[in-house]
């Protein structure tokens, strides 16, 4: 391939050497480029690629593509852009053949629910014999194949890989969750968004690292409407005006409000032993009832932003219907079966907003007690500590302080801060640093009629202490727990 092949639709300037040359790979991690590769210089925030320059150079790199002036050896071409990250992504795509315009992409932006709406948009449109990749917090799901994620939204680079193996093993369309930040880092930029949906703002990911005021949060969601065909939003959040406010795509809304053009109306909860969900009708666009296996107005709301996506492929009702019976996501309110008395769940919920929609959500089915365990990630803003715990006080009978992902942080002192939320609200709390500990006494103390919820970890299968990740599911402390009680431990 040659170099300007890959530049085709940046501007960019020459500024040592020729864009005709012939190049064998696109890279932008140093370690991995070979004789003939062009690197791409990123400014991250832990180190700087304009500082691996002579380092490529002695690999045999070819040519680099830089945003800042950098001294080159002799015969290695320099191109400089704007901005590299916007760089990566469109060479990303013209390096793997512009995989995204040979798929339907579908893109999901919001605060909360992106991760169960690509579930349920995959489950119903496989119903009907489309082939759906996925992207997302969870992990990349391309035919039979299943890749752990690093990151809500990967690095472009990585989604135009992960496009090209679509396409290759037959995929027609692809759901994926779009971040804030991928979108603040022109992850996804040049990516032809058949589809985008905003779900849901609240004020989440503020602070060192991330977005550095909530206007940024809100600018950075809305990228997403510059770039997609179709916009599907939900009427009823309160920012949606502001984060469409510069879209230029065709708009469509959903939610309870009557403004909406697909509503959901006459919700009903439904609670049967060992059974929480929620049933309503589906007036607007579409006319029928339908009845989702998870509980609350959430569940709602995700399954009406699937249909809404879904009506676009004309796929039929009944297909709808028995598709979201199916639709479950790994620690999104995953019912873990201890006992007949009380139910035990596992839920992601990590921020202040998706902790008190859940919590919430559950007193609406009027448990005897509400019983939430959960930590908050060291290294991260403190306001999420407080706020959390003083959700947790206002809406728990009992809150059980634990320990997260701690990273370089004491457990204790995050803890503590936990508790100065908790210290506003009247709520009764214990605290047990140990996450394993906790869940034994969440067990072993569960009444007839409690709701029992593990906040915070959901699908992930480990816990980060001093830069180390250490194994650690849920699921199977859950079963170790249960031995060591039926052991008399």
């Amino acid at each position: 391939m040659r170099l300007n092949q890959l530049l085709e639709r940046l501007e960019y300037e020459v500024v040592q050497g020729s864009d005709e040359i012939e190049i064998t790979t696109l890279i932008n991690d140093s370690r991995k480029v070979k004789e003939g590769s062009v690197f791409v210089c990123i400014s991250g925030a832990v180190s700087d690629g304009h500082q691996y320059v002579e380092d490529v150079s002695a690999k045999g790199a070819a040519a680099v593509i830089v945003e800042k002036e950098v001294e080159a050896p002799e015969g290695m071409t320099v191109i400089r852009v704007k901005d590299t990250r916007y760089a990566l992504a469109l060479t990303s795509a013209a390096y793997f053949g512009y995989p995204a315009e040979k798929l339907k992409v579908i893109g999901i932006t919001g605060t909360k629910g992106k991760t169960t709406t690509t579930y349920m948009i995959k489950s119903i449109l496989e119903g009907v014999g489309h082939k759906v990749g996925l992207i997302g917090t969870i992990e990349a799901i391309i035919g039979d194949k299943v890749i752990p994620a690093a990151n809500t939204t990967p690095e472009s680079y990585t989604i135009h890989q992960y496009f090209a193996e679509m396409v290759e093993a037959g995929c027609d369309s692809v759901v994926m969750e779009v971040s804030s930040q991928g979108l603040m880092l022109h992850r996804t930029a040049g990516i032809p968004f058949e589809i985008g949906i905003f779900t849901n703002l609240g004020k989440d990911h503020i602070g060192p690292n991330e977005h550095k005021d909530f206007d940024d949060y809100k600018r950075c969601k809305g990228l997403l409407f510059k770039q997609c065909k179709l916009g599907i939003a939900n009427a009823d959040d309160k920012y949606f005006e502001d984060v469409f406010k510069e879209a230029t795509c065709r708009t469509e809304t959903f939610g309870f409000s009557e403004k909406a053009d697909l509503r959901a109306e006459n919700v009903r909860l439904v609670s049967r032993p060992g059974y929480l969900g929620v049933a309503y009708h589906v007036a607007g666009l579409m006319d029928f009832d339908v009845e989702i296996d998870i509980p609350g107005t959430f569940s709602v709301y995700n399954s009406l932003t699937a249909i809404a996506v879904c009506r676009h492929f004309e796929v039929p009702v009944d297909a709808i219907l028995s598709a979201l019976k199916q639709a479950k996501v790994k620690g999104r309110i995953e019912m873990i079966k201890v006992s007949d008395d009380f139910t035990l769940m596992i839920d992601y919920a990590h921020n202040a907003m998706s902790l008190e929609s859940l919590l919430s959500t559950l007193k609406e089915y009027n448990p005897k007690r509400l019983v939430c365990l959960f930590g908050c990630g060291g290294n991260r803003s403190k306001d999420r500590r407080f706020e959390m715990g003083e959700v947790s006080g206002r809406l728990a009978d009992l809150t059980i302080i634990t320990s997260d992902n701690p990273r370089f942080e004491d457990p204790r002192a995050i803890i503590d801060d936990i508790k100065v939320g908790i210290a506003k609200t009247d709520g009764k709390y214990v605290e047990i640093s140990d996450r394993k500990d906790a869940i034994k006494y969440a067990i072993e103390h569960g009444q007839q009629g409690d709701v029992i919820v593990l906040a915070g970890k959901g699908h992930e299968d480990y816990q980060e202490i001093e830069g180390v990740k250490y194994p650690m599911d849920e699921r199977v402390l859950i079963q170790e727990v249960l031995e060591e009680l039926k052991a008399g431990k």
